[in-house]
């Protein structure tokens, strides 16, 4: 119906792992997003196979060297990089910031704490995946995870020609970098959703290219972009990126799920990508 990339978000490496190969965790993913898609663009209409995603690049098996451990994760126990990405990320949650003399690891604890009192157990599961990806996705400018993955993305991008690229969390940050360093490829809509693209001294300062004078910008191949942000993802912080960004079209807030406020299904269908998207389908929907 429509000629839309996908670009999925942390966590989900279980794909991979229920799969067996990039390919066929793609392709789950892809069939998932149709249902989220549908679930917006109908108001919630029965899904009966409708096509909406070309397909969704894959790159969480290119963020590891080797299968993860079976032991539960733990805040406190994640490797050192990952726990400055938590620390920095911490700094910029409200009332969740360093205290004087307070150790990293007290803080740590009390972030754990605090996003189990106030968003309940889903909040520290995605913190536990949002560090360690992130940090292996910004390691270096040239480490070979962030390489893989924005090759990946631009690979997908390059075969299927899509008229539209949704990228949700941490895809916004993969496909924002593969989008500058292949300048040849093009998308007349750009969407990102609950991205973390303009997290200070955790994502922006380490986007490559480097901002220029504090300031980002829209990729040369990019008509439109749309950036939509829950008000209470902290994993969008801040929700809005033309402050950030040069040639941002537009931001949104959203009202999603207080609890469940990150997930590519929500964002999905909670129809705030309806009125970007309906243009490029070819058939009427909804």
């Amino acid at each position: 119906m429509a000629s839309i990339v996908g670009v999925h978000g942390i966590g989900k490496y279980h794909y991979f792992l229920d799969a067996g190969s990039a390919r066929g965790a793609a392709e789950a993913m892809r069939a998932k997003w149709d249902r989220y898609l549908h679930q917006g663009l109908t108001r919630g209409a029965p899904y009966t196979g409708q096509s909406y995603v070309s397909e969704v690049a894959y790159y969480a098996h290119l963020l590891r060297e080797e299968k993860p451990s079976a032991a539960k994760r733990d805040l406190r126990k994640m490797d050192p990089a990952s726990q400055l990405v938590l620390a920095g990320w911490m700094e910029q949650v409200d009332g969740v910031g360093a205290r004087a003399g307070e150790t990293l690891t007290g803080l740590i604890h009390r972030f754990a704490e605090w996003l189990l009192a106030r968003l309940g157990p889903k909040a520290k599961d995605f913190a536990e995946d949002f560090c360690p990806e992130v940090a292996a996705y910004l390691a270096g400018a040239d480490a070979a995870a962030r390489v893989r993955s924005r090759e990946a993305v631009a690979d997908t991008i390059r075969r299927n020609r899509p008229k539209v690229l949704i990228a949700h969390s941490l895809g916004s940050v993969v496909a924002y970098e593969a989008l500058c360093a292949h300048p040849d490829l093009s998308v007349e809509l750009f969407v990102t959703l609950g991205s973390p693209l303009a997290m200070r001294n955790v994502v922006f300062e380490r986007l490559q290219p480097l901002p220029v004078a504090g300031r980002g910008r829209r990729p040369a191949g990019v008509g439109r972009w749309v950036n939509i942000a829950d008000k209470d993802d902290i994993a969008a912080i801040p929700g809005t990126l033309a402050k950030f960004f040069d040639g941002v079209t537009r931001d949104e807030s959203v009202n999603i799920d207080w609890a469940d406020f990150h997930t590519a299904r929500n964002y999905l269908g909670c129809g705030a990508v309806n009125e970007h998207v309906r243009p490029y389908l070819t058939s009427r929907v909804g």
